[in-house]
């Protein structure tokens, strides 16, 4: 059993505010806290264990068993991931994420609440449950700064988080865009969740930088542009790679910010620093000719101890 055991009623009690706060959905253990080997995600009474260490099979059950007494959980679904995963999850997506939980009773979806906003979370089936817990702060910023009445897109959208926040803020115009359908879709879940509306018009289907041109040439402008893209992508249009690539995302997203309007900068490369992630994003938006200063750096919540792989930075164009 790994030696970090021991320790999870004293992490567990180190989150025990955040319910109270009104988030539900949150990571319990951090692999800064566990040596490595694993990370516990809670979402209301599920648990989704993280195994960066290869254990038998009866250890894992051990491991989750452990886990779900400790934090009073339903059950607690199991998410293997190796340090070489982006191959095996195209061949082999079942063993990375199995559909069944490995303890306790199945919960295929369950309602968090982050900051008192509910949030669709599937345990089972995918490497990603629905939320990127460590965005949190990210989330938060944007629901407390959207421009009121004012224009938002958000890009590499995923389950359209951060445009649920900048509407719920007060953002009058919001559009997602992200290039699974799938996700969209569930991002609508999340909207419906929130009492808002969920047009499809608003949920745009397609690959980010072709989306950019075209808002562009439609003379399209947005008071705050949100970036969260993969570290690494392999697409039609080639190998995006952020640490290369990001300064002409960042240029493109300039052209379609309106004067005096905000970009939300992020990346969760671990191999970038911050300093390096600045230098990248100042070098997009010095190339697209548009003066800007940088306003805030934003980082992981309290619930990721020691966690440097996020770095996220607010810019205001000039």
């Amino acid at each position: 059993m790994p030696p970090a055991l021991p320790h999870l009623p004293t992490l567990l009690a180190r989150r025990a505010h955040l319910p109270g706060e009104g988030t539900t959905v949150y990571r319990a253990a951090h692999t800064t806290e566990t040596d490595g080997l694993f990370a516990l995600d809670v979402a209301g009474d599920a648990g989704v264990l993280s195994l960066y260490a290869e254990l038998s099979p009866e250890e894992e059950t051990r491991l989750a068993a452990a886990c779900g007494e400790a934090a009073g959980l339903a059950g607690v679904s199991l998410k293997r991931r190796p340090v070489e995963a982006r191959h095996a999850a195209n061949v082999a997506r079942d063993w990375l994420s199995p559909p069944k939980p490995v303890w306790g009773e199945e919960r295929a979806e369950v309602v968090g609440l982050e900051g008192g906003v509910p949030f669709l979370i599937r345990p089972g089936g995918d490497l990603s449950i629905g939320l990127f817990t460590d965005a949190r702060p990210m989330r938060a910023w944007v629901r407390e700064h959207a421009p009121p009445g004012g224009r938002v897109l958000n890009t590499f959208a995923y389950t359209c988080g951060f445009g649920l926040n900048a509407a719920l803020g007060g953002a009058e115009v919001v559009k997602n865009v992200d290039l699974s359908r799938k996700v969209l879709a569930w991002g609508q879940e999340n909207y419906a969740l929130s009492g808002l509306a969920a047009q499809g018009t608003d949920f745009l289907y397609g690959d980010v930088f072709a989306w950019l041109g075209r808002l562009k040439r439609r003379g399209d402008t947005f008071d705050l542009v949100i970036l969260d893209p993969p570290s690494f992508a392999r697409g039609r249009g080639g190998v995006w790679r952020a640490e290369r690539d990001y300064p002409a995302l960042a240029a493109l997203a300039v052209d379609v910010m309106a004067p005096g309007g905000r970009l939300l900068a992020m990346t969760n490369h671990a191999g970038l620093s911050e300093a390096a992630f600045g230098h990248l994003v100042a070098s997009g938006l010095t190339k697209a000719g548009r003066p800007a200063r940088p306003e805030a750096r934003l980082h992981p919540g309290e619930d990721y101890p020691g966690a440097t792989h996020l770095k996220a930075e607010v810019w205001t164009l000039d």
